[in-house]
């Protein structure tokens, strides 16, 4: 991964002493909330309900066992004990004091991170596939590419305020584990027959009020014209994107309002005169340096464990049931990637403890290189574990709450903080997803339910992507009380699809029984082999609707 050079920490340690003069300003009384609230953004703070809360950017949702050390003694010193990771792949701290937080930048920057454009009309943390540089089935590996996306984004000034947000995924392989077609910009990594690197390149996606599949601007981008063409949709974006209403200032909109050959024709235009100006697309000699940092690792093939895999997998159930649903497959002949899910059952969805945070820390290296991966399904991945080391490490998660063993199943639930925390929320998020996940808590009868992704937002913002859920749950105030409704349908993947609303909503205490009617419906109409999504692709609406409003 990426290492700081002197450039890096000098900006991060100007960065903080600026903030911290800002801080001390606000703290006495010289600046207002609604001053302050620019610089604020500016640093990943926001103002929740009950206190301000701060969001660090991991990027391409990669980090080292010495960060995830520095996030645990964050939480426990600063916070409550524990930290919240995000569908962006960033960790959230809820509950530091405004006066603590230059301290926290500082302890940040000591080991290379920031909070840097984590918030705010700029472009935000690149995301990649969590298997990136270890699945067999990919082009290339993406997170070189998203590092130079970063580089070339971080505080570039022309696109310091664009009319919204902008977001950036980018996948390696065909199967989409990044959800490339619901970003404001999704890259694709394509392979030509002569071997030649480019990519796919998507624009115009996105969820919140008007969720919308990107559209293919280019079919395949060459390698050398990452920079350039990115800027030129940025340029055309910020020329053209809409300022008078926020709600339509996202570049989904004025691709939609004037459609994707239009939108095409000015990006080329823009591209054209940029590969003039021949400045903006990353030296030879850059690029090679930045690769350097994500050479693959030099695995050893020895494990550290005296445990045969093969033996512990026919003689532990609990162990069995953990490796067929949390293992992936990976490029080097006797290893493996592991999903840790943070989604315990009665859980909350992507909380982690700081006393989890150091154990895990110590288990990544000794299991995984000392590298740990963040997902935007708010579970966490140790990419490079020998495979007859996963009865120690199973062991070893298991101790400490870390080994559910739900990986992609029913209660592998995504779930925003919702009412608890977010000043912009209709309803409760948090309790929805434990009062789910205890009523599918028996491991059987998950295995049998399958593969099936229930995402819950509180607000229509959709931070949870309630809309690409299998089935999803939108948090809505009726006449002053908690209800939701509920959409069937929905995918994040290379099928991208955008689920559709079964009908009246349902209060807080009809939404379980609800969700429970549209699964076992499922079961017993499903052909052999079926998971959720096929069934509702195969029959549509009708049958689910028929026995949730009879």
């Amino acid at each position: 991964m990426y290492q700081y050079d002197a450039y890096d920490h000098n900006i991060l340690a100007q960065r903080t002493a600026e903030f911290r003069d800002q801080v001390q300003r606000r703290l006495d009384g010289e600046l207002t909330e609604e001053e302050f609230r620019p610089m604020r953004l500016a640093n990943g703070v926001y103002l929740q309900l009950h206190a301000y809360m701060l969001r660090v950017a991991i990027p391409y949702g990669t980090f080292t066992s010495n960060q995830l050390r520095k996030f645990a003694y964050i939480g426990r010193e600063y916070d409550r004990g524990y930290g919240h990771f995000t569908t962006r792949q960033n960790i959230q701290f809820n509950w530091p004091k405004l006066i603590d937080i230059p301290d926290i930048l500082e302890d940040l920057a000591s080991v290379e991170m920031h909070a840097i454009q984590t918030s705010g009309n700029c472009i935000r943390n690149t995301t990649a596939d969590q298997l990136a540089g270890v699945a067999v089935d990919e082009v290339a590996d993406p997170r070189p590419y998203a590092e130079i996306i970063r580089q070339w984004s971080t505080l570039h000034p022309e696109f310091a305020n664009l009319p919204r947000k902008f977001k950036i995924a980018i996948t390696g392989s065909e199967h989409d584990r990044a959800a490339i077609k619901f970003h404001d910009i999704g890259l694709e990594i394509k392979k030509t027959d002569q071997g030649n690197i480019g990519f796919k390149v998507l624009v115009g996606g996105g969820l919140g009020r008007t969720p919308i599949i990107g559209s293919v601007i280019k079919g395949f981008l060459p390698e050398k014209h990452l920079l350039s063409y990115l800027e030129a949709i940025l340029r055309a974006y910020n020329l053209d994107g809409r300022r008078d209403n926020k709600y339509k200032a996202r570049i989904k909109i004025l691709v939609l309002e004037n459609g994707i050959e239009t939108y095409r024709e000015t990006v080329e235009k823009e591209w054209q005169e940029i590969l003039q100006e021949n400045y903006t697309d990353l030296p030879i000699a850059a690029q090679k340096l930045i690769f350097k940092h994500f050479e693959p690792p030099e695995y050893d093939h020895k494990p550290k464990s005296i445990i045969s895999f093969d033996d512990y997998y026919k003689d532990q159930k609990d162990f069995a049931r953990w490796i067929n649903n949390n293992m992936h497959d990976h490029k080097v002949v006797g290893y493996a990637a592991i999903t840790i899910s943070l989604k315990p059952i009665g859980g909350i969805p992507g909380d982690i403890s700081s006393n989890q945070m150091d154990t895990l820390a110590g288990l990544a290296d000794i299991y995984s290189l000392g590298e740990i991966r963040s997902t935007h399904e708010q579970n966490l991945v140790l990419a490079h574990v020998h495979k007859d080391d996963l009865p120690a490490l199973w062991r070893d998660l298991d101790a400490i709450d870390l080994a559910t063993p739900n990986h992609g199943l029913v209660s592998d639930i995504i779930a925003c903080p919702g009412l608890d925390y977010c000043a912009l929320a209709n309803a409760r998020s948090i309790p929805l997803a434990q009062e789910i996940s205890n009523r599918f808590d028996d491991p059987a009868r998950a295995e049998e339910i399958g593969e099936l992704k229930i995402k819950i937002s509180g607000c229509i913002n959709a931070c949870a992507h309630h809309h690409v859920g299998h089935i999803g749950i939108l948090g809505v105030d009726k006449k002053g009380k908690e209800a939701y409704q509920l959409m069937l349908g929905g995918s994040a993947n290379e099928n991208a699809s955008i689920g559709k609303i079964t009908g009246r909503g349902f209060s807080e205490n009809e939404i379980i029984d609800a969700i429970e009617t549209v699964i076992e419906t499922y079961l017993k109409i499903r052909n052999d082999g079926e998971i959720f999504i096929d069934t509702y692709n195969r029959l549509g609406m009708e049958p689910f609707k028929e026995v949730l409003y009879d």
